[in-house]
């Protein structure tokens, strides 16, 4: 029965008595913060300051592009012939033409299928609410117009407040029920066609070349080994245990202790002796008076802690001590103890999916058997972690997540009485109210940008602190941690920033509404007397132009995102206020990582909105279904001429995106039945929400069982009666080599400086430059060699600064210059195949991949190494190994190894030396029992 006139215009809105004091005047507006007085002005305002800055944006960026190729298509200037993006015109517009026509599968040989994946999301959820804008609006703003018009309470009800379901009682709720089903119709079938094409794009994916080659596509990595297991054969009987058929090449993990430590240690001493160097030889012609000073680092056993010291020369002899501690650690690796975790490759991909698939349901000896991610992918420190740690770790971020939820509530409660309605402020400060009815059009526009514009700027600083917490979490690849970034992240901004912050006050409103009628009455009378679900449903309506207002404001976003203005302000102030060393100069020209965790949040957050308040705000939908309308083509350019997959995953995404969706669809399915059950109409309208709760389970269950084996193992046959169709020779994987922790490898990195202060540095340096060895210091393995001329091939370069720096021309601060240098490598490299040198590639060893012997090393005969008693040991693209034994490969492959065949680079060239890092470590052990006599000719 519809409530009286008198109900209507209480109900929604119960108070306390008013009193004069201010602390009474904070609970009240803490009651009902969500005022709609300035609701149409700011709706009108966001809408115009969203859609001008949006276009202005725009405009910018069609004007700036054709003259900035380095910050708006970096791609193009980077990627190798395969990778390059399709051309564009230098015309105002010429970048729409080929957006447009570029479709998903083009989309996955330039961009890889993260990149693709994403777009095939963006589009999803624009279709999704285009549709259902058609739906919703058709049956939702003429039923709530319609219902809140015959009722008289709402005669002076602006025109938001008339779009909400405020005055929808009876009969009329049955729309919300039938909308619902069509709701989730439409979602689940396009949640369905989805999974069935992604399925496709991943078995397109196990086929491709890339994949094939790769290494880690046929490997497998095992954790949690028992110490009795902790060797290389003892890895292969782990897997043994699931299938005895195979023949893999085992390998087990070396614990390298402090060496990564070391590493991160030289890295930021060599940083800050570019930075120092920079600003004190910022003007040659005229160096400061005074020399730079520092304080010692902490732990530094030459100095005590916090003593004042000459900053480059503390620097230098800091960076040398730390080398000569790297070299005695990587000497020293084979001292250290075997590590709970290990890899076992195998001859085919099929083999090792299919013993992936197996395993999947099984822990032999207690460990986890799972496809290997790359190598480049892996966080090697979290590797060593056995599952009480990984617990622990899990637990704690867990609850600091859930602590900084917890303690973000008070501020979000208070953007939500404050900014989210300034008359709540001027009702407190009487000055304020004054300017505020003074000149209302104004201060309407800027409340309707001010709270969504603080809130976006705080949630723009979350996915930062969230990626730092999950470090510690025990994630093993980084891929993995950025989908667990994106899990947290969307349920922090589903609970705080939409739950509290749409509910705040009517908590408030019903502790105080229960704490005055227990004076008259019981506790429980109290509770179910103040009408929760009433209130409840009131809350949504009046805080629902707030979340139109916020949905607006994301198309400003989006176009800001393609404007690149925050890069360009960047680049201007590093360049020409600061004093950029040449490596920052350098890194600001690189193609910058894409941020999937936070751009698929927003994504899921701003779709959960649209579903959770269509049926109180029918316009949120299509405000929505034009901001991923928009950003469709927008992101599709970005990411096709401007960013970068970090570290591709394949499409793992889809799962997390697809589980999401249903989540949100469950939640607006939710919120409609607690609608219904406000209104206290029919019960059979309750019991007919219910089966669709119901039906979305057994939709994923279908999903999963359908597609999920398909798009995870590229195999799943078994394997029985096929043993003689299996390889029987083993081919040489380097699996030591590729999955050995990068500490053991890693090239360091040399200090560069600009070369107008090359004839400086002998004195600048004190004595550091040249130490007679070589004509070169030790900074890194790769400076003592001795220079070449670029413009006489062969011939030494006499005008080679001898020391252990790297010079660098202003014409050559280009990422291009060093694209193929390590350090930069790992940063912005995309895992090297975007130029051509995929890191994890897999190739037999053939003669033209085997580097000839250099000075020093074995003797060799036909490209094949010996050692000093004859006996012959294989040799793996430079790498040479004791028999039975295996040591990671400190040199790196010319350029006539990689399979593009271009010549040699100016950043390859600097990857050789003429010192063996690993050169006089001994050889890792290696067991080869009796039954297993050719494990050792594996590695």
């Amino acid at each position: 029965m519809a409530p009286s006139q008198a109900e209507l215009l209480e109900s929604p809105r119960m108070v306390l008595s008013p009193r004069n004091d201010g602390a009474d005047q904070f609970l009240n507006l803490i009651q009902n913060p969500f005022n709609t007085e300035l609701s149409e002005k700011a709706f009108w305002s966001s809408l115009g300051y969203s859609l001008g800055a949006a276009v202005l944006c725009g405009l910018l960026f069609c004007l700036l592009r054709p003259y900035n190729g380095t910050v708006y298509a970096p791609r193009v200037k980077h990627a190798d012939e395969k990778h390059k993006p399709p051309p564009m015109k230098n015309g105002v517009f010429g970048w729409i033409q080929p957006v447009i026509k570029t479709r998903e599968q083009v989309l996955v040989d330039k961009v890889g299928l993260d990149a693709a994946l994403f777009m095939r999301f963006t589009k999803m959820c624009r279709n999704i609410l285009l549709l259902l804008s058609i739906v919703g609006c058709g049956v939702y703003i003429p039923l709530n117009i319609i219902e809140n018009k015959s009722n008289k309470a709402f005669d002076d009800t602006n025109f938001f407040m008339t779009l909400t379901p405020l005055g929808v009682w009876g009969a009329a709720c049955w729309a919300h029920v039938v909308v619902s089903y069509a709701f989730d119709g439409v979602i689940c079938f396009f949640l369905w066609s989805n999974y069935r094409a992604v399925t496709r794009l991943r078995r397109d994916y196990f086929n491709s070349p890339e994949y094939q080659e790769s290494l880690h596509s046929r490997t497998l990595m095992i954790t949690d080994i028992p110490k009795a297991y902790r060797t290389d054969d003892g890895v292969s009987r782990i897997v043994d245990e699931v299938d005895a058929v195979r023949d893999p090449s085992g390998i087990i993990a070396r614990n390298v202790k402090g060496l990564p430590e070391l590493l991160e240690e030289h890295e930021e001493a060599v940083r800050d002796l570019e930075g120092i160097l920079a600003k004190y030889l910022k003007n040659p012609d005229k160096l400061p008076a005074k020399r730079p000073k520092c304080k010692s680092q902490k732990g530094d056993p030459a100095y005590k802690p916090g003593t004042k010291v000459d900053a480059i020369d503390y620097l230098t002899s800091r960076i040398e001590r730390l080398k000569k501690d790297i070299g005695q650690q990587r000497k020293s690796v084979d001292n250290k103890n075997a590590l709970p975790y290990g890899f076992a490759s195998y001859q085919s991909i099929e083999q090792a999916h299919e013993v992936a698939y197996t395993a999947k349901k099984k822990h032999p000896q207690g460990t986890t058997i799972k496809l290997a991610p790359k190598p480049s992918d892996l966080i090697w420190e979290n590797l060593p972690l056995d599952r009480k740690s990984r617990r622990w770790r899990t637990f704690m971020n867990n609850l600091w997540v859930t602590l900084l939820t917890i303690v973000w509530t008070v501020p979000n409660g208070l953007i939500a009485v404050f900014l989210a309605n300034l008359s709540n402020l001027g009702s407190l400060w009487p000055a304020f109210q004054t300017e505020l009815e003074r000149d209302p059009r104004t201060w309407g526009a800027i409340q309707g940008i001010l709270a969504p514009l603080v809130t976006t700027l705080f949630y723009l600083l979350l996915p930062v602190i969230f990626r730092r917490l999950s470090i510690y979490a025990g994630d093993h690849s980084r891929t993995a941690r950025e989908r667990h970034v994106t899990h947290k992240l969307y349920a922090f901004f589903i609970f705080n920033n939409l739950i509290v912050f749409s509910l705040f006050s009517t908590a408030w409103k019903y502790g105080t509404a229960v704490a005055n009628a227990q004076q008259k009455t019981d506790l429980w009378s109290a509770i179910v007397g103040t009408d929760p679900f009433g209130n409840l449903m009131t809350a949504f309506c009046d805080v629902s132009p707030f979340w139109l207002n916020y949905l607006l404001q994301r198309n400003f976003g989006a176009a800001l995102d393609i404007s690149q203005l925050v890069k360009l302000a960047q680049g201007y102030v590093t360049r020409k206020l600061l004093n950029p060393t040449p490596r920052e100069l350098i890194e600001l020209t690189a193609p910058p990582p894409f941020d999937y965790a936070a751009y698929y949040n927003n994504f899921l957050y701003y779709s959960t909105i649209a579903l959770i308040f269509a049926p109180f705000q029918p316009l949120v939908l299509p405000v929505t279904a034009l901001y991923f309308t928009v950003d469709s083509y927008l992101k599709k350019y970005l990411l096709l001429y401007v960013f970068i997959t970090k570290h591709e995953s394949g499409g793992s995404f889809w799962r997390l995106l697809f589980n999401r969706i249903l989540f949100a669809t469950l939640l607006a399915n939710v919120v409609t039945t607690l609608f219904i059950v406000a209104r206290k109409e029919s019960l059979a309208q309750i019991f007919v929400m219910i089966p669709l709760l119901v039906l979305l389970a057994g939709f994923k269950w279908y999903c999963r069982r359908t597609f999920d084996d398909d798009q995870h193992f590229y195999s799943t046959r078994s394997t029985k009666g096929r043993e003689d169709m299996l390889p029987k020779s083993a081919k040489r994987d380097r699996v030591g080599v590729r999955f050995g922790h990068p500490a053991l490898y890693k090239k360091l990195m040399v200090p560069m400086v600009h070369a107008r202060s090359q004839h400086l540095l002998k004195d600048v340096c004190h004595g550091h430059v040249d130490t007679g060895l070589d004509g070169a210091s030790g900074y890194s393995d790769t400076y003592r060699m001795q220079r070449m001329s670029a413009q006489n091939p062969g011939q030494p370069n006499t005008n080679a600064t001898p020391a252990p720096f790297e010079i660098v021309n202003v014409a050559d601060m280009n990422f291009e210059h060093f694209r193929d240098h390590a350090e930069f490598r790992e940063q912005f490299g995309g895992d090297g195949e975007l130029y051509g040198r995929p890191s994890d590639q897999s190739r037999p060893g053939t003669p033209s991949t085997i580097r000839p012997s250099r000075v020093g090393s074995p003797a060799s005969f036909n490209g094949r190494p010996y050692d000093a008693d004859g006996t012959a040991t294989p040799e793996y693209e430079g790498a040479t190994y004791p028999a039975g034994y295996f040591r990671p490969s400190p040199l790196r492959r010319t350029s006539s190894e990689t399979s593009t065949g271009r010549a040699q680079t100016r950043g390859e060239i600097d990857e050789f030396s003429d010192v063996n890092l690993l050169g006089a470590a001994a050889p890792l052990g290696h067991s080869s029992p009796a039954r297993r006599p050719l494990e050792r000719d594996r590695l």
